[in-house]
């Protein structure tokens, strides 16, 4: 059935004019509501107001204007169903084929700090989504569009079939219309969850409701039995990884995806440039250079073995020098916020390797979750730096200017490193890393053997540790590869014991306050 009539309310009005406009090419008759009216009538296009089409009046500041039988049955009606006709003719009711409408700018309004109660309150669409809803259940009938971006696409099919939209097209906007209002509802119905528990909710609804948006269905998950899917949070702030593009190679898996986003959230938080190599979600060389050909090298240089098939991140354009220096070695993913033209020219010699193109931001996601046996944690992200200032020397030897800056470098990274996490630096490069151990001492001991497995000298240089050390077995092993200093939280029952073993072999200790787990 050819669309004849068609109603648009919208609160975005992004393309809205130039939709009305092609729907009255059509000769297609507009309905339309409040700020949307005056919108249309001031580009010239003829329009009906509801209030005119109903014969009842807008009121009560514009709360009741929608919400009433010629509009809901025009919209409702089973055009297939004779007593539906029937009810109509009786009752002066006329078909409305197409709904356009998308909601009152809830999200917006919350977001703002100064927004009030009242001010959110009246921000909630009625009539809107009790339209969207009405039409998306009888999409058999009448198609309903919620999103500007299905626009031209609706008109594309329109002009190619007279007007109408097929079946499969009506039910995929229906789908999308009813996860719009659920997004929708559930915003509101969070935002109102934690107002009613006042500060004691810290921000967590005592009833959650979370939308993503699948991006990409997966090949499998971590192993081949498992099936999987890419989400996309449509809330989250710019720059995410789940904004990249990618220049080339294969599909990106459930794993490539996960060590992108641990590689990414460590490079792109550097001040200085940097490269960051990752495998199994744990950096295994990080390092700092005036070039990305060289802060790779030096990343790759901690631990080359650990680095054969890893995810190589660059917080910087990646040259022809540094893809060609990629070229040697076997990688996953590279990701960077921009590339020159000749380096994706060399990236193209290995077709294989994914290429990834990312903003780069300081912008975090709102929470971390990790889901359990029946339930969901919830958290803020660890995003917190050092605050130089709160830094506390605790040994009788003080660090240098150079050693501290390797220390805050080596904190830095031991942040993204799973716990227990153990760091050795040395002018801006990793020369060690022990992660994931039961034991602080045997992650110490791991990252001391990675070292001298890579050639590395531990001589002079500092190892960073996530969490306190819990006893002085850590700085005996630390001390017996010549470190110079060493930064940790403190806040052990042990604290003086490790100080004074620090004092006995010379070196120097700084405590952060700050604890980074990573589990």
């Amino acid at each position: 059935m050819a669309i004849q009539r068609a109603l648009i309310s919208v609160s975005n009005k992004q393309g809205a004019v130039e939709l009305a406009r092609a729907l009255h090419q059509r000769h297609i008759e507009i309905l339309s509501t409040g700020g949307t009216a005056r919108l249309l009538r001031d580009a010239g296009i003829a329009v009906i107001e509801v209030s005119n089409f109903t014969g009842f009046p807008e009121m009560l500041d514009g709360r009741v204007k929608t919400l009433h039988p010629k509009i809901h049955g025009g919209i409702l009606a089973r055009r297939d169903v004779s007593t539906h006709r029937d009810a109509m003719a009786l009752h002066g009711i006329q078909a409305i084929d197409l709904v356009v409408v998308n909601l009152y700018p809830f999200k917006e309004t919350v977001a703002n700090p100064e927004c009030t109660l009242d001010e959110a309150i009246e921000n909630i669409d009625i009539g809107g989504p009790a339209m969207v809803r009405s039409a998306a259940k009888n999409h058999a009938h009448v198609a309903v569009v919620t999103d500007p971006l299905d626009y031209a696409l609706v008109l594309e099919e329109m002009t190619a079939h007279h007007n109408e939209l097929s079946q499969a097209t009506r039910f995929r906007l229906a789908v999308k219309a009813f996860s719009h209002t659920a997004e929708y509802d559930g915003m509101i119905a969070n935002y109102l969850s934690c107002v009613e528990e006042g500060d004691d909710s810290q921000g967590y609804p005592q009833r959650l409701h979370l939308t993503f948006t699948r991006q990409q269905s997966l090949r499998y998950g971590e192993n081949p039995h498992q099936s999987a899917a890419f989400y996309q949070d449509p809330h989250a702030p710019a720059g995410q990884l789940s904004e990249y593009t990618q220049w080339q190679g294969k599909e990106l898996s459930y794993n490539n995806i996960a060590d992108s986003d641990a590689a990414w959230d460590c490079v792109r938080t550097l001040d200085q440039l940097a490269c960051v190599i990752v495998k199994h979600a744990n950096p295994c060389g990080v390092a700092t250079a005036d070039n990305p050909h060289d802060a790779y090298r030096r990343a790759y240089a901690t631990d080359s073995t650990s680095a054969f098939g890893g995810i190589i991140a660059f917080n910087c354009k990646v040259d022809e020098a540094t893809a060609i220096a990629l070229q040697q070695q076997f990688v996953e993913v590279v990701l960077a916020p921009e590339y020159d033209k000749k380096a994706l020219e060399i990236f193209k010699q290995k077709a294989n390797i994914r290429v990834l193109q990312v903003p780069l931001t300081q912008s975090f996601n709102g929470w971390d979750m990790k889901r359990v046996g029946g339930g969901l944690l919830i958290q803020t992200p660890d995003h917190l730096s050092l605050d130089e200032t709160q830094l506390k020397v605790v040994t009788k030897i003080q660090p240098t200017p150079a050693q501290m800056e390797d220390l805050k470098f080596a904190f830095h990274v031991a942040k993204y490193v799973k716990s227990n996490a153990i760091v050795f630096c040395r002018e801006g490069m990793t020369l060690g890393v022990g992660a994931g151990q039961m034991s602080r001492v045997d992650s110490t001991r791991i990252a001391t053997r990675k070292a001298e497995d890579a050639g590395l000298t531990l001589a002079h240089s500092v190892v960073a540790s996530d969490a306190f050390f819990p006893f002085r077995d850590g700085i005996d092993v630390i001390a017996s590869s010549g470190v110079a200093a060493i930064i940790q939280p403190g806040g052990s029952i042990k604290d003086q014991e490790v100080i004074a073993a620090a004092d006995e072999h010379g070196i120097a200790m700084v405590f952060t306050g700050l604890r980074h787990f990573r589990h």
